[in-house]
């Protein structure tokens, strides 16, 4: 796949809500999480620990209000979407988060992703 193609088949599974199926079909099994400094988990390396980060991450949620995403820009083998939650989490606070979510391919698969917000 090129990385337009990838591009675009990650935004319609986000936008299904369907993670799993990105990470399964999209990813090499060697790549690398970067969220920013102070984040609850501010790395994962490998798929065993990313997919830890995620269960984390979905287990913190309590309520989802909105989730949007939307058009990746792709330039050689990165490419950029921007993305938004609302969700009440298990604390019982509420926040919208917004991101820009960076990637990088190479031999048609993820090898790295990187989150703004």
């Amino acid at each position: 796949m090129t990385t337009q193609e990838i591009a675009n088949q990650l935004v319609e599974w986000c936008r299904k809500g369907e993670y799993d199926k990105c990470y399964s079909e999209l990813y090499d099994q060697e790549c690398w999480s970067i969220e920013p400094k102070g984040a609850w988990t501010e790395e994962a390396k490998g798929m065993e620990e990313i997919a830890a980060k995620g269960k984390k991450w979905q287990e913190n949620i309590k309520e989802m209000h909105e989730s949007w995403v939307g058009e990746p820009v792709v330039n050689g083998n990165h490419f950029a979407v921007p993305m938004s939650i609302e969700a009440t989490y298990a604390d019982g606070s509420r926040n919208k988060t917004e991101e820009m979510c960076v990637y990088e391919v190479k031999n048609g698969k993820i090898i790295k992703e990187q989150f703004f917000y």
